[in-house]
C-alpha cells in the first residue's frame, strides 16, 4: 500500500505539471507558429541581408510559483552537430509577459530592467537571426519561453547558451514554445 502511495503521489505531481504547463504558452505578432520567419528577423552578415530584429514574443499561463523567465532562439538543424544559438535571454522577472520587437539589440537597452542577454553562437551578447547555408534545407528556429522557479540564475557572465540550458533545466517549472522556418 505504501509503494502505490508513494508511486501515485510521483504520478499526481508530474500530471499536476504537464496539466499546468499546457496553459503556458507564447505567441508573436511577427510570425505564425508553423510559418516563415520574414527578411526583419534574418541576419544581416554572414551572407545574409536581413535587418537582424528580433520579433516580439508574448507569453501567458505560466507555472504557479514562476520567479522569473528565459528565452531562448535555437535551430536544431544547423550544420554544427550541435545546433546553433541565436538569443538567449535570462532573468526576466516574472511580471514581465512580453518582449518589445528588437529588444535583442546589442547593449539590451529595451530589455526589461534586470533581463540579461546571454552570448550566442555568433559570439554576441545579441539576437542573431537565422542565416543557413545557402541551398540547405529550411531550418528550423525554436522560440522557447522558460517559466523558472529562481529569480536570477547563477551564471557566469561569459556562460555558453549550453551552459546556461543546462542551468535553465535544473530550474524549470514549465515552457512553451513556437516554430518557425527559414531558407535561403
Amino acid at each position: 500500500m505504501k509503494l502505490a502511495r508513494v508511486a501515485c503521489a510521483m504520478f499526481c505531481t508530474a500530471f499536476a505539471l504537464v496539466a499546468q504547463a499546457t496553459d503556458f504558452t507564447v505567441s508573436s505578432p511577427a510570425f505564425v507558429s508553423g510559418g516563415t520567419l520574414k527578411d526583419a528577423q534574418v541576419l544581416h552578415g554572414f551572407g545574409c541581408s536581413g535587418q537582424n530584429t528580433s520579433p516580439a514574443l508574448m507569453w501567458k499561463g505560466e507555472p504557479q510559483g514562476t520567479r522569473s523567465f528565459a528565452v531562448t532562439v535555437y535551430d536544431p538543424d544547423a550544420p554544427t552537430g550541435s545546433g546553433w544559438w541565436h538569443w538567449v535571454v535570462i532573468d526576466i522577472p516574472a511580471s514581465v509577459h512580453s518582449l518589445a520587437e528588437g529588444a535583442g539589440t546589442a547593449g539590451g537597452k529595451a530589455l526589461p530592467a534586470a533581463a540579461i542577454q546571454a552570448r550566442t553562437d555568433y559570439g554576441a551578447h545579441a539576437y542573431g537571426g537565422p542565416c543557413p547555408p545557402a541551398g540547405d534545407q529550411a531550418h528550423r528556429y525554436i522560440f522557447t519561453v522558460y517559466a523558472l522557479k529562481v529569480a536570477h540564475l547563477e551564471v557566469p557572465a561569459d556562460a555558453t547558451a549550453a551552459m546556461i540550458g543546462y542551468v535553465i533545466h535544473g530550474n524549470i517549472l514549465g515552457s512553451a514554445s513556437i516554430q518557425a522556418s527559414y531558407q535561403r
